[in-house]
Formats: C-alpha cells, sequence, structure tokens
C-alpha cells in the first residue's frame, strides 16, 4: 500500500470517529511514526510494516478520541513542547495568547530594571510556566498545582528550568509572596456543571476532572483567583485569567468591584478568551 493510500485510509477511519481534523492528525501521527515532516510524506516517508502496525493502532486510538497528544506524548506550546498524558490537562493553543500576555507583563517589568516575579496558578503540565521562562529568562517563576498526577508531569517538564513548582492548592499557596509578585497567570478550570455534554470527548474523558469542571456557573475558581491573586500583587501588578468563550462579561464582572484596568480579550477566532486586571 502507498503511504498517500494509507493516510488517506487512516484519515478516513478518523473522521468515521469524529475527529475535528482528520488528514492533520493522519499526518501528524505518520509523521511521528516514521520520523519523516509532514510537508514529505507523501514524497519520501517509507513505512515498513513494523511502523505500519503501530500506525494503525495509534490510529485506531485516536478514532477512539484519545487526545492527539496523549498518543505522540507531547504537546507543542508556543516555542516549547511539553510531555502530556494521561493524568493532565493538554495545553491548547488558545491559551498561548495567554501565555504571551503573561510574557509581555513580565517584559514590562523587567524594562523598569528589576527581574520580573510570575505565578502561574493550576499548573497543570507546566506549559506557562516552561514558556515564561524560556522567553523571560530573568523571571522568577512559581508554580502551583493541586492534582497529584499532574504535578508529577509539570514536574517532568520544569525540571532544570529553575521555576519553584509547589503541590497545593491555589486558595492558601505562596503565603510567603503575598504582595511581592508582578503577574499572576492562570487557566482555571472553567466549565459549567451542566455542560457534561458540550465537551469533546477528547477533553471530557480524558483530562483531569479538576481541570474541567467548576460549579454551576462555570466560575467558582475564578473567584478563587481574583481573592488570591489580589493576595499576592504588588500594587500595580497584574492577573491574567483564560475562560470559556460564553463567560466574556461574568468573568471580567468577577474582578471588577476592586480591580483596575479589567479588559476581557479575544483569541484568534475572535471569541472572548482572558480576562486581565490590575491591582490599584
Amino acid at each position: 500500500m502507498s503511504t498517500r493510500r494509507l493516510l488517506e485510509d487512516a484519515a478516513a477511519r478518523l473522521e468515521e470517529g469524529g475527529v475535528a481534523s482528520p488528514r492533520h492528525d493522519a499526518e501528524v501521527l505518520l509523521s511521528h511514526v516514521t520520523g519523516t515532516p509532514r510537508a514529505l510524506l507523501t514524497l519520501t516517508a517509507r513505512v515498513d510494516d513494523a511502523q505500519r502496525r503501530t500506525y494503525l493502532e495509534m490510529i485506531d486510538a485516536r478514532a477512539r478520541r484519545v487526545p492527539l497528544q496523549h498518543i505522540t506524548g507531547s504537546a507543542a506550546f508556543r516555542y516549547v513542547d511539553v510531555e502530556v498524558g494521561p493524568g493532565v490537562f493538554v495545553p491548547r493553543p488558545e491559551t498561548e495568547l495567554l501565555a504571551g500576555w503573561a510574557i509581555d507583563s513580565a517584559r514590562e517589568v523587567l524594562a523598569q530594571g528589576r527581574p520580573p516575579v510570575v505565578v502561574e496558578l493550576c499548573a497543570g503540565s507546566g506549559a506557562i510556566s516552561l514558556s515564561v521562562v524560556h522567553e523571560v529568562p530573568e523571571a522568577r517563576v512559581h508554580a502551583v498545582e493541586l492534582d497529584e498526577s499532574a504535578y508529577g508531569w509539570a514536574l517532568r517538564n520544569l525540571d532544570g528550568t529553575g521555576v519553584d513548582l509547589r503541590r497545593g492548592d491555589m486558595a492558601d499557596a505562596f503565603g510567603d509572596l503575598d504582595g511581592t509578585v508582578d503577574v499572576v497567570v492562570v487557566n482555571p478550570p472553567y466549565i459549567p456543571l451542566d455542560a457534561w455534554e458540550s465537551v469533546a470527548p477528547e477533553a471530557r474523558d480524558h483530562d483531569p476532572q479538576l481541570a474541567l469542571w467548576s460549579g454551576d456557573d462555570g466560575l467558582d475558581a475564578m473567584r478563587v483567583v481574583e481573592q488570591v491573586a489580589w493576595r499576592l500583587l504588588r500594587s500595580g501588578g497584574v492577573v491574567g485569567a483564560e475562560h470559556a468563550d460564553a463567560q466574556g462579561e461574568s468573568a471580567p464582572a468577577v474582578f471588577t468591584a476592586r480591580w483596575a484596568e479589567v479588559r476581557d480579550h479575544a483569541d484568534l477566532a475572535d471569541r472572548p478568551r482572558y480576562v486581565t486586571a490590575r491591582r490599584p
């Protein structure tokens, strides 16, 4: 069977399984198995019997809606790759914008002549913290994660980076940093409990429950973020938090009572995606 036919059959299998981007995922998996760049798959890839068997097993798993990143073992995020698998939330492309905001905010502090202090709450895989230290190596980055399995993945991804990673609840984390932090960044759980059916199987069945659900309106964690960020940030410090696209008004409302410069930001699809605010 030719490589082109192998890809076509695999893409058809994924489409039958309801995968959103069947051709893309078929190519990514074949590239992963053969080590051939996606652009060259149909030109230079030669698939031996062992690789074909492995590839078909991966296609079968993806058709059952196992996350693509769990199958390959990694997820690309901005300029870094993080290891992911069962037990940790897979970082999404839309979160790269929030990370970019945190990086820009840290650079603004650095431009004032001092190293920025950055805290990531609900760290998951550690993708945001890893991006911050990669792009702003002068930053002093701290991160916290509650889930034991996710903490293990973050520990692996942040090993050797200098990030101060702790395991615990964000609600009472980093008491030693109160009033000293410049940037708080977080991708918290934000899905309402009654939205089960609307969540893609890749997330619903494979991401940690702690990373998904957040009360009846999806904002329970956001309210904790507001309190923790207020405690941690110095005057003029900033907080940024991701939210669901249906929370473009309700998420910023959590911050309007006592914060300045409360703004909501859209993602690349022009959907409401994250809120930022400054401590007066």
